[in-house]
């Protein structure tokens, strides 16, 4: 099987780590930076806030735009390459090596985008007229304003230079070790008689396989293999979080949420709206959970068969028949959609098969220097993982969106709650799109299973998510946390989540340790952001619903500007109101009607 699963080709983009573009690249990218800082210093911060007009201050702003958006589509470039490398390969030091120097060297420029982050904020009553001019500072106005809105966060420069410099050996360190011992670590395992050696992501993802005591021996197998991590993992999430923390406090942060919260480009009465209706929503959700356990003969539901496939398990998916599915059923919302994927399996953009050294889960990245993208992926023939590959393609049609309007790497720097727009429609198009097409009760069951677990996963353990990350957070800020605490507090926020549906005795108590996504000191919270886009597309495609082929133009339009706008101001577009709990609400009460059909299966 593993002769057919793809391993991606970044050869356009760069042949390797030695490869003379890639050099003389990072090269220009100096000259650049430099060339970045002199306009600043020379022509930038000369200019005073009580003399300059609105025709200079356009005309400044315009080649600034310029000058930054040239430099990110060449770091952008150069950054993807070499975390594609490293990502699906962390024994290859010499593409480590060249990816730390690469974040050593771009240090200048994250000081010099604060320098002139601080100045804009300066400029802050002048800028709404000189960005009323047509040109490049008008077509930027948004994420300009948005600079200067956030430079009140700053530290003092010296500060924040320190800060940038310290986060290679800090806080990004902390990060990079997790990555380090979970992508390397492997384990032995008895499958069908046959003992192998399987990465950990590979064990991990036996949690969805047809058979109940292999899935039982690999939860525990993972308990334990982590059991002898945790300490070391500890260590990692303490570093991050106290980082966080430290400079959430010397930047004048009301809290641990309030960065993220300005990140995602929503308000806390948003993020109340959602997660109360989560609340309200959490007792469908157990029900759900209950009549699994039922269907599997168990009086509680053991968090070792939470993934356990039902109804026609015995299927497993070749990559060619994952690729027909998701290509058939794209083609029935857009021929567009559908070509795209296509074009994307065609051309070898995907990295999907499970080997050591290669990190767990999935993700897509834009490329912006060859306007393509690339997905990762462990791709292991389960109907789970075949949607994962409709979730990343999603993303890269967002990217294809964003490319084909000419928007600038400025104009895309999407926050996560819309990130995920593109990539949950599409698994939600899939789905939907398979559902109406069965007839067999077994196989109606799987996909119902397939389709409500993903949703119990983007809310219920995203909500547990949510509290564990909260409750770390404020934690940290009285001392470190001990593994064993930390563990706690995962169960904890486990039991407030899924309550009654799920065995109190048998749950995971080391969620915690081989997710990346509590490991970055530059996006805390990356969990309410899935919600957010599980809902919002789920909102959005009872629109499409209703207007059919006339709505995929506006869709396209909103993917292709979702760096250009608050995401209650996108949502609007679709007379979406994201402060109204009911909004969510509504979303939330679309799959009430598959878990009632899933019981009576």
């Amino acid at each position: 099987m593993t002769d057919t699963i793809p391993r991606w080709d970044l050869s356009n983009i760069y042949i390797g780590v030695e490869d003379p573009q890639l050099a003389l690249d990072l090269s220009i990218l100096k000259d650049e930076t430099i060339a970045l800082t002199r306009f600043f210093e020379n022509d930038l911060l000369p200019v005073q806030t009580d003399q300059v007009t609105p025709e200079i201050l356009s005309k400044h702003l315009g080649h600034l735009v310029d000058l930054t958006n040239t430099i990110y589509t060449r770091s952008g470039t150069i950054g993807s390459y070499l975390h594609g490398l490293t990502s699906t390969n962390s024994f290859d030091k010499a593409a480590e090596q060249l990816q730390s120097q690469f974040q050593i060297g771009m240090l200048p420029l994250r000081n010099v985008n604060m320098r002139i982050a601080a100045w804009l904020g300066k400029f802050a009553d002048q800028l709404p007229a000189a960005l009323a001019i047509p040109g490049a500072a008008h077509e930027h106005a948004f994420i300009l304003l948005e600079e200067a809105k956030q430079s009140q966060f700053l530290m003092t420069e010296l500060e924040e230079e320190l800060a940038n410099e310290l986060s290679l050996s800090g806080g990004s360190a902390w990060g990079d070790l997790q990555g380090t011992l979970t992508s390397q670590k492997q384990v032995e395992f008895e499958i069908d008689g046959k003992k192998e050696t399987l990465p950990l992501p590979a064990l991990i993802n036996l949690r969805s396989h047809p058979s109940a005591d292999v899935r039982e021996r690999a939860y525990t197998l993972e308990q334990a293999t982590f059991e002898d991590m945790k300490e070391a993992l500890a260590a990692c999430l303490n570093g991050v979080k106290g980082t966080v923390n430290t400079l959430d406090r010397k930047r004048g942060r009301e809290d641990s949420l309030h960065s993220s919260l300005d990140m995602a480009r929503i308000d806390r009465a948003t993020l109340d709206a959602m997660i109360g209706a989560i609340q309200d929503a959490l007792p469908m959700f157990r029900s759900y959970f209950q009549a699994k356990a039922k269907l599997l003969g168990f009086e509680k539901l053991p968090w070792w068969s939470l993934f356990a496939p039902l109804g026609s398990v015995d299927k497993t998916y070749t990559f060619q028949e994952a690729r027909e599915i998701i290509l058939t059923n794209y083609a029935r919302f857009s021929p567009e959609l559908s070509d795209f994927a296509r074009h994307a399996f065609d051309n070898h953009w995907i990295d999907a098969l499970q080997r050591p050294g290669k990190r767990g889960g999935a993700y897509c990245m834009g490329i912006e220097g060859v306007k393509e993208s690339r997905i990762m992926s462990n791709f292991d023939g389960s109907f789970d993982q075949v949607m994962t590959l409709a979730h990343e393609l999603g993303h890269a049609f967002h990217n294809y969106c964003a490319f084909q309007a000419d928007k600038t790497p400025l104009q895309t720097e999407t926050p996560m709650t819309l990130a995920e727009t593109a990539s949950i429609m599409c698994e939600t198009i899939v789905f939907n799109a398979l559902l109406e097409q069965i007839d067999d009760p077994k196989a109606e069951q799987a996909i119902l299973e397939t389709s409500i677990s993903s949703d119990a996963q983007t809310i219920v353990d995203i909500y547990s998510r949510f509290l564990f990350e909260r409750e770390v957070f404020e934690r940290r800020k009285k001392s470190t946390l001990s593994a064993d605490e930390i563990s706690e507090i995962m169960l904890q926020a486990q039991r407030d989540s899924y309550g009654d549906g799920v065995d109190p005795e048998v749950m995971n108590k080391f969620a915690w340790t081989w997710k990346p996504h509590y490991y970055s000191t530059g996006l805390s919270f990356y969990n309410y952001p899935y919600a957010f886009g599980n809902l919002f597309a789920k909102g959005l495609y009872a629109i499409y619903k209703e207007k059919g082929a006339a709505f995929v133009e506006d869709y396209k339009a909103l993917l292709a500007s979702t760096g250009e706008g608050s995401a209650a101001d996108l949502a609007a577009r679709f007379g979406i109101d994201i402060r109204s709990k009911d909004f969510w609400a509504a979303s939330l009460a679309q799959i009430s009607p598959q878990i009632e059909r899933y019981k009576q299966l």
